[in-house]
């Protein structure tokens, strides 16, 4: 496939809002190979690590100044260095970059969250989709999916938002969810699933054409 041809969508969501789907759905209508936390095995293929490593790590950024985390926390015991292993959020970050930089280059695919506008930011054939949706039926969407009672459902979504929008800004310098980080966004609520995917699809082969 030339270059040209090729088609590379960066999708963005809100915790219960459907962006997988919509981006399911995307992809199908586009002809997309699709990466989600697929990504997260082909980083340990690539670099030779645990899976784990990058499972602990995904889309989220720790506190503290060090921001490192130690194999032994995981297994009680490393596991490619017997003396001291190591391995800091920004190392894990690099070489999950270079993954979807080496995956966007040799074909056509979308990608879920983790930072993928931004580290494809200068790729001529990339566009960047937000899906977003009212509050109330994220929670009902979470509430049902997790067998858990609305204000329970509330609390997930604030908690895990946090992590997932501290993850965005702090290796983007920009700012999770707002509109001007992406080139499309999309309501769920105002739209449903499949408008939402026909819309996107629409919009990003037009963009490109």
């Amino acid at each position: 496939m030339k270059s040209t041809d090729k088609i590379v969508v960066s999708l963005g969501r809100q915790l219960g809002s459907g962006g997988y789907l919509v981006g399911k759905m995307i992809a199908s209508a586009l002809g997309l190979f699709f990466y989600d936390k697929e990504l997260l095995f082909y980083a340990a293929k690539e670099s030779g690590l645990c899976q784990e490593i990058f499972e602990n790590a995904d889309e989220k950024v720790s506190q503290g100044l060090s921001r490192v985390l130690n194999t032994h926390d995981f297994f009680g015991a490393a596991f490619f260095d017997p003396m001291s292993a190591t391995l800091s959020r920004d190392r894990i970050f690099k070489i999950q970059s270079e993954v979807i930089r080496k995956i966007a280059d040799e074909q056509s695919c979308l990608f879920i969250g983790r930072c993928s506008d931004y580290i494809l930011r200068e790729h001529p054939r990339m566009r960047s989709i937000f899906i977003h949706a009212p509050l109330s039926l994220r929670i009902a969407n979470v509430a049902e999916r997790r067998g858990i009672s609305p204000e329970e459902a509330e609390a997930f979504i604030n908690k895990e938002e946090k992590k997932r929008s501290a993850y965005y800004n702090y290796f983007t310098n920009k700012e999770w969810g707002k509109a001007d980080s992406y080139h499309f966004t999309f309501d769920v609520g105002l739209l449903g699933l499949d408008r939402c995917a026909k819309l996107a699809a629409h919009l990003i082969k037009e963009s490109l054409d």
